[in-house]
């Protein structure tokens, strides 16, 4: 039976699982991320450590499958998007540690490239490249353009892909390109006038190709046998893969250290004013799908923060039995805001905030108002997704990623939308997407058509408030939103 091996790089972990041809996990692997904030509102990675928690999870996913590297028909990457690196060209040496996407140190330089024309967010690649070219390339030499000739600019996928090559593969695909406000969506080409703005050699950028296709093969070196590397997309637009969004108007909401919302729009991008945006979904057999995407930009990682902030959990797992030993909030309220607010705010500058407390509240309390506080930005991120794309309510809503695991959570969600909400047998949808993208360039599977076949649902949640209690609830917590953005200290 054909192995495919999927590597899921997010902003707090690399997880490494590897599928079979009936897409069941047969081996995998994790290790965590340590983020580095040296200032407020900066957040960084370290390159060689990505690398290196890399080779540990795929070794670590072979063991655990009791399969060899060279059992792998082909590799699969996803990744956290927009996060910056700059690397040497002959050396493969990083030159600066990542900037992640959710860093907002160039949140000022934003609105003066809106008035340019280049349409960017402050969680863009853009603005950061920028940046790392001023701070790092021109302490070096006063000739930029000479000096970026030695050096390659990649998102996490670029970085990874020229890692397990050798050096010998500089790539991404559409779906990533499309995140760092550098791609020319309409001509499927990097955007000239965005370089050129921004000043960055275009010898710098990645190659553009599919999202899935054979780019090279790995080093026995950085993997242990020669195997194809056939697929890579960004992570939430894996995730649709791995949920069979593959119609227009499918939905879903992937919960990870955000929680990231997608609606896919088929052949149109569909421009929004309120904190959306457009995206390539894949490049398919000669085929680009687009999708409009809304960021909470703080779900997973505001569990986290309960943990190793507040210390009131000891695993992320315990969080949903212990906000379900309260029978409500006891009128405390959250806004999980940690890194700002995404859509439809769009406000870097917004802060979390906990209020309503007593001397009656518990550290169950708490937990339950962050993770209601996660499925009400939920709410505010889809619904303006469905009404700024037109696309009618959908019968039910599909989620993946580490927090779907979390039923309390999923039902809150189900009773906040008014939906069915559903997740996969495997909640790790962004890894299973990059292993049907990677299997698909080699022929484990046939077509698209033929993942319904292997695709297996893993539990329903339905709806318990009625549409007057849903809404005055959400109406309720919105009032406190106002709190977290304004920033009294």
């Amino acid at each position: 039976m054909p192995h495919v091996l999927a590597i899921d790089e997010g902003t707090t972990g690399v997880r490494a699982l590897i599928f079979d041809e009936r897409s069941t996990v047969v081996g995998g692997a994790y290790q965590e991320l340590t983020p580095r904030y040296p200032q407020p509102g900066w957040v960084e990675l370290d390159p060689d450590g990505i690398w290196s928690a890399t080779r540990t999870v795929c070794a670590g996913a072979l063991a655990a499958a009791g399969v060899q590297a060279r059992d792998i028909a082909a590799i699969g990457v996803c990744n956290q998007r927009a996060t910056t690196l700059v690397w040497e060209r002959a050396t493969g040496r990083a030159v600066y540690p990542a900037i992640v996407w959710q860093d907002v140190r160039t949140a000022g330089r934003v609105p003066e490239l809106v008035a340019q024309g280049i349409f960017t967010n402050a969680m863009a690649s853009a603005a950061k490249l920028e940046w790392v070219l001023r701070a790092v390339l021109r302490t070096a030499s006063n000739d930029l353009h000479a000096a970026a000739r030695k050096w390659c600019f990649g998102t996490v996928d670029s970085w990874l892909v020229w890692k397990l090559t050798g050096g010998a593969v500089h790539v991404t695909d559409h779906s990533n390109a499309s995140c760092t406000s550098l791609y020319d969506a309409m001509q499927a080409t990097w955007d000239g006038n965005a370089l050129a703005v921004l000043d960055i050699p275009a010898g710098m950028m990645p190659a553009l190709r599919s999202s899935s296709e054979v780019y090279g093969h790995t080093t026995v070196e950085a993997f242990g046998a020669a195997v194809p590397v056939g697929g890579i997309a960004g992570d939430q637009q894996a995730a649709m893969v791995g949920e069979l969004g593959l119609e227009p108007g499918a939905v879903k909401i992937t919960y990870g250290t955000s929680a990231m919302a997608d609606v896919n729009t088929g052949d149109n991008p569909i421009l929004s004013t309120r904190g959306a945006y457009p995206l390539i979904l894949w490049e398919l057999q000669g085929r680009r799908a687009f999708c409009l995407e809304g960021t909470a930009i703080s779900a997973g990682a505001a569990v986290q923060w309960l943990r190793d902030g507040l210390g009131v959990l000891d695993t992320l797992e315990d969080s949903a039995a212990l906000a379900a030993q309260v029978p409500d909030c006891g009128g405390v309220w959250a806004v999980p805001a940690f890194q700002g607010l995404g859509t439809p705010h769009m406000d870097p500058n917004a802060r979390a905030v906990i209020g309503g407390l007593s001397r009656a509240s518990s550290r169950a309390h708490v937990v339950r108002a962050v993770l209601e506080g996660i499925a009400y930005r939920s709410r505010e991120v889809l619904q303006t997704l469905l009404e700024d794309a037109s696309t009618p309510a959908p019968t039910r809503l599909r989620v993946d990623g580490g927090a779907a695991a979390n039923d309390f959570l999923l039902q809150h969600l189900a009773n906040v939308l008014g939906l069915p909400v559903e997740r996969p047998h495997s909640v790790q949808a962004s890894a299973l997407g990059a292993a049907y993208l990677a299997g698909l360039a080699v022929g484990v599977w046939s077509s698209p058509a033929e993942l319904q076949l292997a695709w297996r649902r893993g539990g329903t949640f339905e709806p318990h408030w009625s549409a007057d209690q849903r809404d005055s609830r959400f109406h309720s917590w919105q009032k406190a939103v106002v709190a977290a953005r304004e920033r009294i200290f």
